[in-house]
């Protein structure tokens, strides 16, 4: 790691990980632990379809079940489904990109904006699913949605010189306050290109993979769809949550003022 002159005697390594991003994992981990140890098969079941997303709630021309949890579900269940996972894999693939992506944010953003960043970009996750799945019957959940609009956050600043995924980081607290990549300059950053690469390429190997869901018995479409749709969220909404000011040359039209 390549490191500034001045850079300060006190370092913060990245892989301290904020309370915020530690009680969220042990949410997740919680949660499908009793999903799939605690409930009984129909339970589980029950469970699932008043939290997860399902397109076919929102097609009145779909005839079927009255799906559990009646107009409260048509609504929480945006954001409920990024807080259930089909497998340990699943929760542990997730937790591999939440750590570094979420961490550089959440220490960036505060808990408390980093929160309502995560379910504005499980919303957007959401959206995009009912989309291109409109009145189909099968659950979606899965924080992948919401962690991949925090990997896009972390793309506007945390590659950058002085950033926190940089090799010219100070190991400071300072690297979460560099000021972001507009977003007129994003596609001009070699390294966040090259980020995008990698992104929309896992994303696509895994597009048409599956994976078992408990409580359901069949096996579900890797939602890539609101993968996309998350990031982009992530990716255009950054300035809307972030407490950094801007330099003068990088200000992005809506941004917050400071």
């Amino acid at each position: 790691m390549l490191t500034r002159p001045d850079a300060p005697v006190q370092r913060e390594p990245i892989f301290n990980i904020p309370g915020i991003i530690i009680g969220l994992l042990a949410l997740l981990a919680f949660i499908y632990f009793v999903q799939t140890y605690v409930l009984s098969d129909e339970q589980a079941r029950l469970f699932l379809e008043t939290f997860a997303f399902i397109p076919a709630r929102y097609d009145s021309s779909v005839l079927g079940p009255a799906w559990p949890g009646g107009g409260g579900a048509e609504v929480w269940s945006f954001i409920t489904y990024s807080f259930f996972h089909a497998s340990w894999m699943h929760f542990g693939l997730n937790a591999i990109w939440l750590l570094p992506f979420g961490t550089a944010v959440a220490r960036r953003f505060g808990a408390y904006r980093f929160m309502a960043y995560y379910m504005v970009c499980a919303v957007a996750g959401a959206l995009a699913h009912l989309a291109t799945h409109a009145g189909e019957p099968a659950p979606m959940i899965g924080a992948s949605a919401a962690i991949s609009g925090t990997m896009a956050g972390a793309m506007r600043f945390a590659f950058q010189r002085g950033g926190p995924l940089s090799f010219w980081r100070s190991g400071g607290h300072s690297d979460y306050q560099v000021p972001a990549v507009p977003l007129s300059g994003v596609l001009r950053e070699p390294a966040v290109l090259a980020f995008l690469v990698v992104w929309f390429g896992i994303n696509i190997l895994f597009g048409f993979s599956t994976l078992p869901v408990p409580g359901v018995g069949a096996n579900q479409v890797v939602a890539w769809q609101a993968h996309i749709g998350g990031f982009l969220a992530g990716l255009l909404l950054f300035s809307w949550f972030d407490p950094v000011p801007r330099s003068p040359q990088s200000r992005d039209i809506g941004a917050m003022h400071h």
